[in-house]
């Protein structure tokens, strides 16, 4: 599986699953001062090994530990408290929504399991995004024959490749097509990159993203991958949303600086970093971003200011403004005259927010 991930919802709610569930019953663990400052000596170190940014994490570190000394933490006397308290002042402080500290006394970090997942891992994490329909909330052949795919999130490649094959062999008879990515919070790198390649032609090959390592110091390269079966190369809007983040900013991203999409919505949440969660022992861990992306074409990402859409509209307004700006489209360039009518009234539902109603009455 790939080493970078960005951080997605399922991930962060993973970090803190037991912070909730203690929440809900009303018995947090008590945490004392000695274990506060163990978690943040962890913390310091993990961030001046790790983190993308070497002066930001040094900067980190040090912060942090003056507001443990000064008992800046002395009230989070409970476990879900003090991970809240640690998240806060890294995104605040550190100024990168990645970070994230839970609490989760099971968790076990990537680096101690072994580098070949196990069959009972592979089976569990595979029955998770098959549950979630491969992160494949809703597919859809809208009224003028337009095609709509709504993405939550980007799983594991050896897991959701076949399914986003599928969905485009669904899809690759409609004139146009909806990538929803308004409630996407991200995933792996190369599963983006995948879902790319179904939209050049065939040997059409792009050079899509770098990811850049602290840790190991190296950089490694996104392509399209020129394996994938059905291509989709007519016209593409993307939908966005300031919740659009991470791993759904690069796929936006992508699709806009290779000139391949109309971004319509909102600015996306500015996400760039890439990493892995980390142990900070008595139960904690973080997620800890140690990567940055790299657009081959723009040399730069989204951190911090966001993907900006081509056409600027609140999230809620998003689909209704692609689909009609892509009836109108195809209208103008249609030539048959009951196309013409039908797309005319499909155009004046959409502009309405309307739609008809299903007929089962019988054939007359």
């Amino acid at each position: 599986m790939n080493k970078f991930q960005f951080l997605t919802a399922s991930l962060l709610l993973g970090l803190s699953r037991a912070s909730v569930a203690l929440a809900e019953d009303q018995t947090p663990p008590a945490i004392g001062n000695t274990e506060r400052k163990e978690v943040i000596e962890a913390l310091a170190r993990q961030l001046r090994t790790n983190y993308v940014f070497p002066d930001v994490a040094k900067r980190l570190a040090t912060t942090l530990a003056d507001k443990q000394a000064k008992g800046d933490y002395a009230a989070a006397k409970t476990a879900n408290t003090f991970a809240e308290a640690l998240t806060h002042d890294l995104r605040d402080l550190g100024k990168d929504g990645h970070f994230v500290v839970g609490f989760d006394p099971e968790f076990h970090p990537p680096a101690a399991q072994a580098s070949t997942p196990g069959k009972e891992e592979v089976a569990r994490e595979r029955k998770e995004i098959t549950d979630a329909a491969f992160g494949i909330q809703r597919l859809e052949r809208l009224p003028g024959n337009v095609g709509y795919l709504e993405l939550r999130s980007f799983g594991p490649t050896e897991f959701v490749g076949a399914a986003y094959s599928s969905a485009m062999s669904l899809l690759s008879g409609t004139d146009a097509l909806i990538i929803d990515l308004r409630r996407n919070g991200g995933g792996e790198p190369n599963s983006v990159a995948n879902l790319l390649s179904h939209f050049f032609a065939e040997g059409d090959e792009r050079h899509l993203n770098d990811i850049y390592s602290r840790p190991e110091n190296t950089t490694h390269q996104y392509w399209t991958n020129p394996s994938v079966g059905e291509r989709y190369v007519k016209p593409v809007y993307v939908l966005t949303s300031a919740r659009t983040y991470s791993g759904g900013e690069e796929c936006a991203y992508d699709f806009q600086t290779q000139k391949r999409a109309i971004l319509v919505g909102e600015t996306t949440g500015g996400g760039a970093n890439p990493g892995l969660p980390v142990a900070l022992g008595h139960g904690f861990a973080a997620f800890i971003p140690s990567g940055r992306a790299i657009n081959p074409l723009t040399h730069t990402n989204w951190e911090h200011a966001g993907v900006k859409p081509d056409i600027a509209v609140p999230a809620a307004k998003a689909e209704q403004t692609a689909y009609a700006a892509i009836l109108r489209t195809l209208l103008a360039s249609s030539t048959d005259s009951e196309q013409r009518e039908e797309l005319q009234h499909d155009l004046a539902n959409a502009e309405r927010g309307e739609s008809d109603p299903p007929n089962y009455l019988p054939h007359q």
